[in-house]
């Protein structure tokens, strides 16, 4: 799959203001049942695979989290991108220690095996410098898309 179809201007926010990784997901979990992403469980299941599963990372440049559901919640392929106003607690991957983020990108993947280049594509972004410079500046939906576009 060419990750590119994945992102859409209409799946990223960038002004999400919630006190909790719970809100956050809860509204994102909304916004993605309205655009037909996603089926009624797909809350539910994003919850209970971040508590088993944690997939925030702290990267030399900026802090994100990488939540998934698995792919029975995920009607269409899809990047949700958010951008909190504000700091929420999330756990890391890998260790499940604390560690504050404020840019979250939702992957709904319905294959699996898709799952593992994405995340490192994801991951390689993220240790880019110039990449993340010019994420952290971009203030619209369609600035930040075209950087992924180009980017990923």
């Amino acid at each position: 799959m060419d990750y590119k179809e994945m992102f859409d201007p209409a799946l990223i926010d960038l002004e999400i203001s919630a006190a909790s990784e719970e809100e956050a997901f809860s509204q994102v979990a909304d916004l993605l049942k309205e655009n037909g992403m996603v089926n009624d469980d797909y809350l539910t299941g994003i919850t209970k695979r971040e508590q088993k599963f944690p997939t925030g990372l702290i990267t030399q440049h900026l802090n994100i989290g990488l939540p998934h559901a698995d792919p029975e919640y995920v009607k269409k392929p899809f990047v949700f991108i958010c951008r909190l106003n504000e700091d929420v607690q999330c756990r890391q991957m890998g260790d499940s220690q604390e560690m504050k983020v404020k840019n979250l990108f939702f992957l709904g993947i319905k294959d699996g095996k898709n799952q593992v280049g994405l995340l490192q594509a994801f991951m390689n972004l993220f240790m880019d410098e110039t990449f993340v410079e010019a994420y952290q500046n971009a203030n619209c939906p369609e600035s930040v898309y075209q950087l992924f576009v180009e980017n990923i």
